[in-house]
């Protein structure tokens, strides 16, 4: 386990959370102030209300639930690709995508040509009419997904679409009762509340019915864990003695998945949903054969089996263009959205024909999803990933960020966990990584801070918001991450030398 905490100059000892260094002078091995890549790309000058009166109007007329990242919130003008613009005109590198969901970049010139091609010709017939996009993009979005997945149904948001698949479970199976891990984000909306299972999202009203949780299989924080769970280039770094082909972490939560199924619902259940890697819960990866067995358990209770590829998706996590793939399974139902129209609103619920006949039975409608418009920004994104080879990208790109990442892990001792897949990454914060407990806010937010300064935007999430979500822009490239990784270095050492002066 590694437990250095860097160069540090002799003096007196003492304690930081549980973590013992020296109260001296943090020697430096990093430039002060990461060099940020160039960029050629020049923003229009900002012309609309001035900063201050931007957050008077925000304070009066939006909405108080929607809260801002940052002490000082940011007042961004434009996007460029892996970039975004304030109104000053500085430049950030975004390492959040618009919360996962800007996939082939920022404005990306092909979508928005398309975009404004379509814009000319026809926005907006609804479902009761045919138009050539939304068959067209039908087409090319299930070639892309395996027998039996054919029949699509689309909508206009990630919970609108799980709000669906939960429905569609339930009318195909005749049963009611759904599934899903502790920790997990399926949405916001009444009925998927009760799917979500992170404290900071459930209201004070009645949610939930028929939704159970069981267990989160988090090989990091969890009960049971080991040096070879994963699928990641990084491991945690708990040990364990699995022989090859065993994981006896992987035994322990399948039996706790298995209590689930014997104590907290019926015999007969409608479905389970899990997303491939944990989003919101911060980049969380399960055991390599976890979904494989728990799939099979619940298929034996006559439920079907919903992947939320709404962060996982359109090859995000390299290897394979969806998130299910890499567990090696193939659910009845699968739910996208996000990086599905790179920031234009739209999700898809895609399955079989049978579970699609479910809901012909009586009327279900939509009013926006599937739109000309819509139809078109999917497709040009589709065609976006492809020839910019933005899966492959993911892949390598992905895979240099996690092994730089992991570098941090083993010389900072509040770095506890570097994991992920592609460009789904999480690095959780703790106190030590014997304990593994959350570092405490004040100073993840700090940390946070500084990396804005620098000019990097990085997500937050977790239980305790203690994982810093890196999930970019596909397009993004080493240079990047080295600027990333350094600004980040930059902010764990400064974290260092305030808690040494204390």
């Amino acid at each position: 386990m590694a437990t250095g905490l860097g160069p540090l100059l002799c003096g007196h000892s003492r304690r930081l959370g549980s973590v013992a260094f020296r109260q001296q002078k943090w020697k430096s091995s990093v430039s002060t102030q990461a060099k940020m890549p160039p960029c050629d790309f020049v923003p229009e000058k900002y012309k609309s209300y001035p900063y201050e009166h931007m957050q008077k109007i925000r304070e009066q007329n939006i909405s108080p639930s929607l809260r801002l990242y940052y002490k000082k919130p940011l007042l961004l003008h434009q996007g460029h690709m892996q970039w975004l613009f304030d109104y000053e005109g500085k430049r950030y590198l975004d390492l959040f995508a618009g919360i996962v969901t800007v996939s082939v970049g920022h404005c990306h010139p092909k979508v928005t040509m398309a975009t404004q091609k379509q814009l000319a010709r026809l926005w907006h017939t609804t479902n009761i009419y045919m138009h050539p996009s939304i068959q067209e993009y039908a087409e090319k979005l299930t070639s892309l997904l395996p027998d039996p997945l054919k029949v699509v149904y689309l909508t206009n948001s990630g919970s609108e679409a799980n709000d669906l698949a939960m429905f569609m479970a339930r009318l195909y199976t005749r049963n009611f009762d759904i599934i899903s891990f502790r920790g997990a984000y399926h949405g916001g909306s009444p009925y998927t509340l009760g799917l979500t299972s992170i404290g900071l999202y459930k209201h004070g009203v009645a949610n939930g019915f028929g939704c159970s949780t069981t267990m989160l299989p988090d090989v990091f924080r969890g009960p049971w864990g080991g040096s070879h769970c994963r699928d990641s280039p990084v491991q945690t770094v708990r040990k364990c003695s699995c022989s090859e082909g065993v994981c006896q972490a992987n035994d322990q939560y399948i039996e706790q998945f298995k209590d689930t199924l014997n104590t907290s619902v019926p015999k007969a259940i409608a479905g389970f949903i899990a997303e491939p890697i944990q989003g919101v819960n911060g980049a969380v990866q399960y055991p390599r054969n976890f979904l494989k067995e728990a799939y099979q358990l619940v298929r034996e209770r006559g439920g079907v089996c919903i992947s939320d590829e709404v962060q996982t998706g359109f090859g995000r996590t390299g290897s394979h263009f969806w998130g299910f793939q890499t567990h090696d399974v193939v659910p009845d139902i699968v739910t996208l959205a996000k990086g599905i129209g790179n920031g234009f609103p739209m999700a898809a619920v895609v399955t079989t024909k049978e579970i699609a006949s479910s809901l012909a039975q009586n009327l279900h409608f939509n009013t926006f999803g599937g739109s000309p418009l819509a139809c078109v920004v999917g497709a040009a994104v589709l065609d976006a990933i492809e020839e910019d080879g933005l899966q492959k990208n993911s892949d390598d790109v992905g895979t240099y960020m996690l092994l730089e990442l992991a570098k941090l892990r083993d010389k900072f001792e509040i770095v506890g966990d570097v994991r992920g897949k592609g460009l789904m990454i999480g690095v959780e914060m703790v106190t030590d990584k014997d304990s593994r407990q959350p570092l405490p806010a004040e100073e993840i937010s700090q940390i946070w801070e500084d990396c804005k300064d620098m000019g990097v935007l990085i997500g937050r999430g977790g239980l305790y918001s203690q994982t810093f979500r890196i999930k970019p822009p596909m397009c993004i490239t080493k240079k990047d991450v080295d600027f990333a990784v350094e600004a980040f270095h930059t902010a764990l050492q400064r974290h260092m030398e305030r808690a040494a002066a204390k």
